[in-house]
């Protein structure tokens, strides 16, 4: 059993529910291009809509600067595009308010029918927003009667309206944050072993809680993309001109340390594909990865390093993916990760492998490599998932625990 409430623990019938949501989403020109965090938050609307709830939308779009009094917000980062994208996924009129509090927002809440939706403007162009301020978070609780969270992307923030908020209603989990919860428990709280982990990007320093939470978790773990470098040239290593950090060698030589005492087995590049230059179309060869040139950069992992990665990952119930193994937005950087995606995936399908994806570039490069769908769970999120596999506490997942006053008397209190 959850620790948390969901939608079933609640009594939505009828009522006002607040439910938050990560609906800064790609625009272009005025146009939302990309609605996949739209998609994902229909389920909870479903069920709200079914229970004639009345749903009132949060979010925030962008970084805006907190509005001075009296001052005309930015188009720019209206979520007026949002709303009309969610109209159209909806399929029914969606009501907007100008505002998120104060008399705009009031009564567009009041006008709003049950089991429909009202999306309010930008919670960011308050500055209480970031602040967490207690008479915003008031001021936004007193427009519903319960709490939804439906923002996983979004609770590594302790923000008005993804914790203060919770504090203030009963509260519960949406479906989108509930698969998010129950999805990364399987996966890193109680896993099917062998565990397996992949970690690319460009840099040591900004993951490195995450190697270290995964050297004591995980039973393999993949290195790609300019994380793999660093330990490449921490092991003596001549890596040529390509990326790297020299001053993370001792904290890479550290974590090596850490996983050869626990049984962590690391697997860096055997092979890699090298270029002078990141251009589409560039000369390219493939090295052993003792050999790389001195004035060559390895962009990509090799086939020999590919082959290794598919066996450990054979080997593996669980895979836990965040990142790329090169430069996969210039071809032709893209094919390791490319092909470790659809192997990865193919595990999937056949019933062999539960891999959950996640964070920074993961959901672009498992599109570039025509697997989106082929994850057992694609995150939504990007810092909130990294934040968790590094084993850190995220405020509005913790504001969401049983133990609280709040949820504890949630269905008692209505």
């Amino acid at each position: 059993m959850p620790d948390f409430l969901t939608l079933n623990d609640l009594p939505l019938r009828g009522k006002t529910v607040l439910l938050r949501a990560d609906l800064n989403v790609p625009t272009k020109n005025g146009a939302v291009s990309d609605n996949a965090r739209i998609e994902r938050l229909l389920p909870t609307l479903r069920d709200l809509a079914k229970e004639n709830a009345k749903i009132v939308v949060l979010s925030h779009f962008g970084r805006p600067a907190p509005l001075a009094e009296g001052a005309a917000p930015d188009p720019k980062f209206s979520l007026r595009p949002a709303a009309a994208e969610l109209e159209r996924l909806w399929g029914q009129p969606v009501a907007f308010a100008e505002d998120c509090i104060g008399p705009k927002a009031e009564a567009a809440v009041k006008a709003l029918q049950p089991g429909h939706i009202l999306v309010l403007e930008n919670t960011r162009f308050h500055g209480g927003e970031e602040k967490n301020d207690p008479a915003f978070a008031q001021a936004l609780a007193a427009l519903g009667d319960l709490y939804v969270d439906d923002a996983f992307s979004c609770a590594h923030r302790a923000h008005a309206s993804t914790e203060g908020v919770a504090h203030l209603l009963p509260s519960c989990a949406g479906r989108l944050m509930q698969a998010e919860l129950e999805t990364l428990n399987l996966a890193l709280g109680n896993p099917e072993r062998p565990l397996g982990a992949l970690v690319g990007g460009s840099k040591i320093s900004t993951k490195l809680d995450l190697l270290n939470n995964l050297v004591a978790k995980v039973d393999i773990l993949v290195l790609g993309g300019a994380m793999a470098n660093i330990f490449l040239a921490a092991k003596g290593v001549a890596i040529g001109k390509s990326m790297t950090e020299a001053d993370m060698y001792d904290t890479a030589r550290d974590i090596m340390k850490k996983a050869e005492a626990r049984g962590c087995y690391i697997v860096t590049p055997k092979d890699a594909v090298v270029a002078s230059e990141v251009k589409e179309g560039i000369e390219t060869q493939i090295v052993d990865i003792k050999n790389v040139p001195e004035g060559k950069m390895i962009l990509d992992v090799g086939p020999e390093t590919v082959k290794e990665i598919k066996e450990c990952f054979s080997l593996c119930k669980t895979v836990v993916w965040n990142g790329p193994l090169g430069v996969f937005e210039v071809r032709p950087f893209d094919k390791g990760t490319t092909e470790v995606a659809i192997f990865v995936a193919d595990l999937t399908k056949r019933g062999k492998l539960m891999s959950v994806a996640g964070g920074g570039d993961t959901g672009s490069a498992l599109t570039i490599a025509g697997v989106t769908y082929g994850m057992s769970y694609l995150s939504t999120a990007g810092g909130a998932f990294l934040e968790w596999l590094e084993g850190k506490v995220l405020p509005g997942v913790a504001v969401l625990k049983l133990s609280l006053p709040t949820q504890k008397t949630a269905k008692v209190i209505m």
